[in-house]
């Protein structure tokens, strides 16, 4: 049954911006427990949820590299446990951290994201769970061109694989949404809940809830 417009009116509006990277396995638990904070919360408040752009490695190359390689030049042999702990983890969320494919730079899906959240900002929040899930259960490359314009068109964007064709489109917007909402932050995913509320990590639902509650009193 479709909902009066006087229910979702009286309901107080939950603005979220929550900085993120797209190769960040912390990012994508977190989303999933803030999805089930919001279902559960969804008859007490209207959400809005705005993705900003954070680089967990600015250096990493715009070329595709192994992960598994990257990450043992970056970690030594700890990747293996870091590797084994996601698996886990993302058993719990019914899915399977695969490791293979490749890694690299994630500016492109910045970008991406930037632009469907100026297209189509209802679209954003599952243009990024897709994101996610091919990156980390599919292999797909962050960096690859087709996997970013497939996905678009997959959340109903049209116009992604001109946007992305100049690598200067969307670039001083990422650059400025870094600087404002990024600057002091030293790890993602990190939340911003009206403004005034602040959380760091995966937390659990039971936390984004908590949360809302006092961002809304």
């Amino acid at each position: 049954m479709a909902e009066s417009a006087s229910n979702t009116g009286s309901r107080k509006l939950i603005q979220i911006d929550v900085s993120s990277d797209s190769v960040c396995p912390w990012c994508f638990v977190g989303k999933k427990n803030l999805d089930k904070a919001i279902e559960a919360s969804k008859d007490q408040y209207n959400f809005e949820i705005r993705w900003r752009p954070f680089f967990l490695d600015p250096s990493a190359p715009k070329d595709g590299v192994s992960k598994k390689e990257f990450y043992r030049q970056k970690y030594g042999n700890r990747y293996e446990g870091m590797f084994a702990r996601m698996s886990e983890i993302f058993k719990g969320l019914g899915l399977e951290f695969d490791t293979a494919g490749l890694t690299g730079n994630s500016l492109d899906s910045h970008r991406l994201i930037h632009y469907t959240g100026k297209q189509a900002p209802d679209k954003q929040h599952k243009l990024v769970e897709e994101l996610f899930i091919g990156y980390f259960t599919q292999g797909k490359f962050i960096g690859d061109r087709e996997f970013l314009v497939e996905t678009a068109k997959k959340v109903g964007i049209e116009g992604a694989e001109e946007f992305l064709s100049d690598p200067n489109n969307g670039l001083t917007e990422v650059k400025e949404e870094l600087a404002k909402y990024s600057r002091n932050i030293t790890g993602v995913p990190n939340y911003t809940i009206n403004g005034k509320v602040k959380l760091s990590g995966a937390q659990p639902p039971e936390t984004f809830q908590s949360a809302f509650k006092a961002a809304s009193a």
